[in-house]
């Protein structure tokens, strides 16, 4: 079953109370991040928060662009370390053969299966959501804002794929991949227009394929 919701109506903090409607049951939240850039493979994360979860941590959950980059690394090591979570990644090579929305989608449900815990209710970031099996799905219009478990999905997928935008910054520098994490800055576009595309440049975009 899955439901679209109206939360995105209220307006504040990410809090447990989508969650706590189903009391007695696995609760993972869902997100994903660069869907949007030009380069680099797009990433999610499905995270399920314990009823012992830090309070401390749970009170600092927010969207992840909301937050600082070191304000992001460490709320990522707190919820990795004290919840259950897993990363689904969509490759490039996928992203233009079944577009981006589907290798999003895809993404999304290879986190969920990927999970140490069976989630029986999955809360999804966004109006759309994976073909999910035996389990209840909730989709939830900006969820990393009102959710504390797909707050917690979205700051660890943006820190993990930040990570490794910037490792492959090393190998490809004109790019800025370091800071832009592949979105469409004018440093990206700048370096495309200089040196040309890479492996790891989607090929199925607009600014990407009229280099080609």
């Amino acid at each position: 079953m899955t439901s679209v919701n109206k939360y995105w109506m209220r307006s504040s903090m990410p809090d447990l109370s989508i969650e706590n409607k189903y009391k007695g049951k696995v609760v993972c939240g869902v997100d994903e991040v660069g869907r949007g850039c030009l380069a680099g493979d797009v990433y999610a994360c499905a995270v399920i928060l314990p009823e012992n979860f830090p309070k401390d941590v749970l009170e600092q959950l927010q969207d992840s662009k909301k937050i600082s980059a070191k304000k992001r690394e460490y709320l990522a090591e707190e919820i990795k370390k004290h919840s259950v979570w897993s990363l689904g990644i969509s490759t490039v090579a996928e992203i233009d053969e079944i577009n981006i929305l589907q290798a999003a989608l895809l993404a999304m449900k290879r986190a969920i299966e990927s999970l140490d815990k069976k989630a029986e209710v999955c809360l999804i970031d966004g109006n759309k959501s994976p073909d999910l099996a035996n389990r209840e799905v909730e989709t939830v219009i900006k969820g990393d804002s009102l959710s504390c478990s797909i707050a917690a999905a979205s700051i660890v997928a943006k820190v993990e794929r930040d990570a490794k935008m910037t490792k492959l910054a090393k190998k490809f520098p004109y790019y800025k991949w370091e800071s832009n994490a592949g979105y469409g800055t004018k440093a990206h576009l700048d370096g495309m227009n200089a040196k040309g595309v890479t492996k790891w440049h989607r090929k199925s975009f607009a600014p990407v394929k009229a280099l080609l």
